[in-house]
Order: C-alpha cells, then sequence, then structure tokens
C-alpha cells in the first residue's frame, strides 16, 4: 500500500484539488435526484466515510478519477481494490499461522507479552462416571442462557435449559445491575424446575449457610478474564458490545455469587469456564480425542489442551496433570502480517474498544454485516449501487446484520429475488437491479469468505504450535460455523492450503450448546480435585 502511495503522490495542490473533485463528484450523484424519506443528503452520508478515506482510494487507483465516475469501468475498479484488500493468499495465511504461533509462545512465557493465553485451571476431563444436577449460566453475547443439567453416572446427561435476552441498555449499565438481572433470571428459572430439584433433594431457597446443601454452578463467562482459580477470576476488559461498569478487574465470580445471596438462591458458584473451555470440555465427554474448542459467533475465541512444562508463567507446579486447558483469548491477536483493509479500520475506529480485538472484528457475527454496509457505503458514494441513492437504514451502524449475509449468500435464484426482498423489508432500498443484487452477493462473499480463511489460520496454528498435525478433533460452536453458508468448506480449503496432506486429519465437528454442558461438568470435575 505505501508503494501505491509513494507511486502515486502528487504535489500538495494537485491533491488538495483532486480530492475536491472527488467530494464535489460524489455530492453532484445525489443532487441529480432528490432524496425520498428514506434517503439521506450526500453531505450526511460522507460523514461515514471521511475525505481521507476517499483520498486514500483515490491514490490506491493511482489517482484516476475515472474510478469514481458513474460507469461499469467504476464499478470494476473499485471492486477490483476491495478484492484486493480483503483478499488472503496461501502466503498470507501461512505468514498468519507463523505470527500466531509465535504470540502463543510469547503468552504462554509471560503475562502482557502477545496473546493473554489464560491457564483455565480445569485440568480433569469428565469421564461419564459423573453423577448429580448442576446449573450451568452462559452469558457472553446477545442471550443469557441457564442450564438444569442431570447427569447419571453413565455418560448420559438431561439438559433443561432457558434463554434470556440481555438488553443493550443492560450491557452497558452497572455490573451490579447486570448481575442483578442474571440472578433474578435463575430464580425464574429454578421456580419452573422445582418439582424436579425437589426429586434430587435440592431447594430453590437457601436455608443454611451449608454449601453442601446447594446447588452447584458453573458459569461460563465469554469475556478475558485473568483466572487466579478454578472458581476465581479478575475481568481483563470487555468485549462483544459490553460495557458495563464496577466489573473490569474485578472477581466475577464474587459479583455472580453476591448477586444469588441477595435473592437468597440456593447455588454455589464452584467453576468459572469461558466458552470454548466448555466447548472442549463437552465435546470431549463422548469424543476423547478433542483437544481445540472454537467458538465462531457474536465473539470468536479458542482453547486447547496445552503440555503443563509449556505454560511458563504458571510457575513449574502442577495440579495433579500434566495438561491443562489453555484459553488463548486469539480475538485480541493483532499483527502487521494479517492485512486489514481500510474498512477494518473503520469499523474498529467507531468501536468502544478501539484498537483491540482486532482479529475478532474480522471474523466474528457482531462485525461482518458492518464491514459490508462499509463497502456498500463506498459503492453508493461512487454512485455504482442504487443510483447513488443511500437509504437511512443503510447509512444506521451495524443496520446490515451479519444474518443478511448469511441470507444473501443462500439466494441461488437466476434474479436473486431473496436478495431484492431482503433489502426491501429490511433497509426500505426498493427498485433494485439484478446488477445491484450480484454486486452485493459478491461482497457478502468476500467478506464471508476472509472470514472463513482467518479462522482456519486461527486453528492452523494451534494445531501447528501443539504438534498435533498427525490428528485431532476441534470442537466448533457458534452461528457462524453452524449456519453461515459455506463456512466450514472454506475453512476446509484453507486448511488444506496451509497444512497441505495434513489437513485431513485435522477433523472440524459441531458443537452444540457445549459451554453449558461443558460448564457443568467442570462444575461436577472439580469435586474429584
Amino acid at each position: 500500500m505505501s508503494q501505491l502511495y509513494i507511486g502515486g503522490l502528487l504535489s500538495g495542490i494537485v491533491l488538495s484539488v483532486a480530492v475536491q473533485m472527488i467530494v464535489q463528484s460524489q455530492l453532484l450523484s445525489f443532487r441529480r435526484s432528490r432524496p425520498s424519506k428514506n434517503q439521506v443528503p450526500a453531505k450526511t452520508m460522507l460523514r461515514h466515510l471521511s475525505v481521507n478515506d476517499n483520498f486514500k482510494a483515490f491514490m490506491e487507483s493511482g489517482g484516476n478519477l475515472k474510478g469514481y465516475a458513474s460507469s461499469a469501468a467504476g464499478t470494476d475498479a473499485l471492486f477490483s481494490q476491495i478484492c484486493a484488500e480483503l483478499t488472503l493468499s496461501t502466503q498470507s495465511l501461512s505468514m498468519i499461522v507463523a505470527a500466531m504461533v509465535k504470540s502463543f509462545k510469547a503468552g504462554l512465557a509471560e503475562d502482557g507479552q502477545g496473546l493473554p493465553m489464560i491457564p483455565s485451571h480445569v485440568v480433569n476431563r469428565p469421564n461419564g462416571t459423573e453423577t448429580g444436577t448442576v446449573l450451568a449460566l452462559d452469558l457472553g453475547g446477545s442471550n443469557f442462557r441457564v442450564c438444569l443439567v442431570t447427569m447419571n453416572g453413565n455418560g448420559g446427561t438431561r439438559m433443561v435449559q432457558r434463554k434470556y435476552v440481555i438488553s443493550h441498555d443492560l450491557k452497558n449499565h452497572t455490573g451490579l445491575a447486570l448481575f442483578d438481572f442474571i440472578a433474578k433470571c435463575v430464580a425464574e428459572f429454578l421456580d419452573e424446575q422445582k418439582d424436579h430439584l425437589k426429586l434430587e433433594g435440592l431447594k430453590v431457597k437457601r436455608e443454611s449457610s451449608d454449601l453442601s446443601k446447594s446447588i452447584k454452578l458453573g458459569f461460563t463467562f465469554s469475556f478475558p478474564v485473568k483466572q487466579t482459580a478454578l472458581d476465581q477470576g479478575d475481568l481483563m476488559y470487555w468485549n462483544k458490545g459490553f460495557s458495563a461498569t464496577g466489573v473490569v478487574g474485578v472477581d466475577v465470580v464474587k459479583l455472580l455469587q453476591n448477586a444469588l445471596d441477595r435473592n437468597q438462591i440456593n447455588a454455589h458458584v464452584t467453576a468459572l469456564v469461558n466458552d470454548t473451555v466448555g466447548t472442549l470440555i463437552s465435546h470431549a465427554y463422548t469424543r476423547p480425542e478433542t483437544h481445540i474448542g472454537v467458538i465462531f459467533g457474536t465473539g470468536t475465541n479458542a482453547a486447547y489442551v496445552e503440555k503443563i512444562s509449556e505454560i511458563g508463567k504458571w510457575g513449574g507446579f502442577n495440579e495433579g496433570s500434566d495438561e491443562m486447558i489453555v484459553n488463548t483469548e486469539w480475538g485480541a491477536f493483532n499483527d502487521a502480517d494479517m492485512p486489514r483493509s481500510k474498512y477494518d479500520i473503520l469499523v474498529d475506529k467507531n468501536t468502544s474498544n478501539h484498537g483491540i480485538q482486532i482479529f475478532e472484528k474480522m471474523i466474528s457475527g457482531l462485525y461482518l454485516g458492518e464491514i459490508v454496509r462499509y463497502i456498500l457505503v463506498d459503492f453508493v458514494t461512487d454512485g455504482e449501487l442504487f443510483d447513488g441513492k443511500l437509504s437511512k437504514k443503510l447509512a444506521t451502524p451495524y443496520a446490515f446484520e451479519t444474518a443478511f449475509m448469511s441470507r444473501i449468500e443462500r439466494d441461488h435464484s437466476a434474479d436473486l429475488l431473496d436478495v431484492k426482498q431482503l433489502l426491501s423489508d429490511l433497509l426500505d432500498i426498493n427498485n433494485t437491479t439484478s446488477r445491484d443484487r450480484m454486486l452485493i452477493k459478491h461482497v457478502c462473499e468476500i467478506v464471508g469468505t476472509r472470514a472463513a480463511r482467518l479462522s482456519a489460520a486461527g486453528i492452523a496454528a494451534i494445531v501447528t504450535k501443539t504438534n498435533r498435525l498427525n490428528g485431532c478433533i476441534v470442537a466448533i460452536d457458534g452461528s457462524l460455523f453452524g449456519q453461515y453458508p459455506h463456512f466450514g468448506s472454506r475453512m476446509r480449503d484453507a486448511l488444506r492450503e496451509i497444512l497441505g496432506l495434513n489437513a485431513e486429519n485435522i477433523i472440524l465437528e459441531q458443537a452444540h450448546d457445549g459451554s453449558g454442558l461443558g460448564a457443568a461438568l467442570i462444575a461436577v470435575t472439580s469435586s474429584r480435585d
């Protein structure tokens, strides 16, 4: 990019004139049509893409103003630029893998270096003999889950669960309000299950300080935590759209337990679990060869089985095992070898956690739709899409959801009629052409494919670090892997590019609701310590 910039360098005066011509060209394209009530003026739209972004695109096009004309050539020029910025070669993937392995090793050796690489304190795996009824709470995205898991001792489980929506306001309110909401949801759920609990000899309301009579609880908390014990961990920072106050730097187990106690709920938190750790454990319950657990959903993260001797910052002692599950927090990965487009930079710039979770912002379901939205706004700005008319909804941050991308990629009709319906119903964009819809689908394919290839690079990095090229099972949970078209096949293709024939030894398997069951299993196995 710097070479392109230098190669296209002009004098300050000429550049200033050129940029003005670009902006004026964009404004003129919008003045040709009077905005309807669902369209915003060009000046308002241009606030979403600064003059600097237009200038950068201008320089990358070699200073050719024809790239901004309303023509097929203009579309080709911008589309080619987007392809160049968002397409990852095999060489780029291999470089990312090497950089991630280096970051893994640095994080294992010392806190504050490389990735967090958080020791989970989970050393025992379930063996199928576990018995009892356990609560599992799962907080980590748009929904909060309460699960009641009963284990029969023969490898069988019974799970009843209920989901509750975490509102945007609650995500950004106080930690006290958030955890009180969680406790009230637990109380409501347990009241519904009181007959089953009675059969197990358990009560909903606490009547004694004797913890042996309380319900064991595994808490899946899918945010970066500095875990100091199996049942203790301080939140390092929020992500995934959360910013509740009074939680960062505080033990989240204590916050939850205090909220449960305030509501007189007869539950004792015995395990704090990251969702990736829970996914790994629950899948290993029936598939012992599972050594990696990954989430590709609202956010992304991975955990894997590591030799304790490799965890230099652990201090050299063990907990009765030579292995421990490590939570990588790979969403925080950021390296010069991971090329970021101007759209990635825009998305990051306008998030509450600007400058961190860069890998996550290029992969996860929370951000993919927003990347596409910025690209589409670029096309509209240049008059290459929707006749240069930007609907208010498309101008709204996060209005273009990743779920839209999934639906768009599923449309294989000749005229993309479902895409037409989606644009009309959900984004107030009517009278689209076949060319408009095909362009949008191609953009979704580019962004979705890059996410899958980056995801594969992360898995390849763990496999390489742990020297499991001869075979392992990767348990994957989350809506992207399970529901986004071709995400899994694109990952497998990328793994073949990176690992060659060894890729056939790496088995990617769908894990369903593993974080809830995993937390319950860990809560039970903790009693064997």
